[in-house]
């Protein structure tokens, strides 16, 4: 089978993609191989540089990511400036870097765990590894509402928990799958003036506890465009045979669909039902000795970005563990 990409993407000097500085990239081997270039996917960078491990990253698009496409993230600790999710992944990337950790622009295209040495694929060349770890995320969702992607980091929201806060006294939307709704509604309550909810399907009785919680508005309609200029101002709905124009400074968009992004694998290592990948969250392993997985697309309740930044740690010392067959884990305490 031929796989024929076209990529049109920012260029590495661009994006800071430059090789770190003690790496030689015509090497054929590398102790770590890290796919995606989020808080994930970089923290293990981090950690596996630091236990001198030859380390590579392969990121797709570092603007494209969960935490790229935030416009404000104000909840890392040690950063108490409210910052770019871009900024926040580029200070992460520089920090890589520093300690000998490539990242190299590119897109993987499949796998080959079946030997010792691990192959990964890209669209222009094959590398090889002793360990690789997964960190692709779950932004496989394509937008479907017209204004979505216009809009991603600048209104429009997937995590309640992360960006609830910046709409305090703000009328916002909630648009998607009802169960998916349940589950963030209560927390964005805490923050909304006014929250309109407008599911896809109509509230059974089981659902009703959702007309329960204070401020909160049903709409059965359906969803046009997401409006504004610089950040989302409305949302154009038809209801009723009419279209109108719903005032809100947010769109929190929960549609399945949001999948984890495991395409690439061909089933290489254990998926769950939910394409999620398997893993031991004791050392965040997959079913594939010597592969790891982490960050979003293990599915997790939680999807911060500190969360997602301790799971990268703990598979590059993992990593390092599997790779100079060590007893115990070798902790980096400075």
């Amino acid at each position: 089978m031929t796989i024929d990409i076209s990529l049109d993407l920012p260029s590495e000097a661009t994006l800071g993609l430059s090789s770190g500085a003690s790496l030689d990239l015509s090497s054929e081997e590398f102790d770590v191989i890290i796919i995606g270039g989020g808080p994930a996917g970089l923290s293990a960078a981090l950690y596996a540089a630091r236990s001198q491990l030859k380390t590579i990253v392969l990121d797709k698009n570092p603007t494209a990511g969960a935490l790229g496409s935030t416009d404000k993230i104000e909840n890392y600790p040690g950063i108490p400036e409210r910052m770019k999710g871009s900024e926040l992944l580029s200070m992460f990337r520089e920090q890589a870097q520093k300690f000998g950790a490539s990242v190299k622009q590119a897109q993987v295209v499949g796998v080959n765990f079946e030997k010792d040495i691990k192959e990964v694929i890209t669209s222009d060349r094959t590398y090889s590894g002793k360990t690789v770890i997964i960190a692709t995320g779950s932004m496989g969702r394509n937008p479907t509402i017209k204004g979505e992607a216009e809009f991603t980091g600048r209104g429009v929201s997937y995590c309640a928990a992360c960006d609830a806060p910046f709409f305090a006294g703000k009328d916002v939307a909630v648009i998607g799958d009802i169960d998916e709704i349940l589950e963030e509604i209560n927390l964005i309550a805490k923050f909304a003036r006014t929250i309109y909810v407008i599911p896809r399907k109509k509230v059974t009785l089981e659902q009703n506890e959702i007309l329960n919680i204070p401020h909160v508005e049903v709409m059965y309609c359906r969803v046009i465009e997401i409006v504004g200029t610089n950040t989302v101002e409305g949302i154009r709905i038809m209801a009723e045979k009419k279209e109108q124009i719903l005032n809100v400074s947010g769109a929190f968009i929960f549609l399945h669909g949001a999948n984890p992004i495991t395409g690439f694998l061909y089933n290489a290592v254990d998926i769950t039902d939910q394409g999620c990948i398997k893993v031991n969250k004791e050392d965040m392993s997959s079913s594939v000795e010597g592969v790891y997985a982490v960050g979003d697309v293990t599915c997790k309740k939680f999807r911060q970005v500190v969360i997602a930044a301790s799971e990268g740690c703990i598979a590059a010392l993992s990593a390092d563990k599997y790779i100079n067959r060590r007893k115990q884990v070798r902790p980096q305490w400075s």
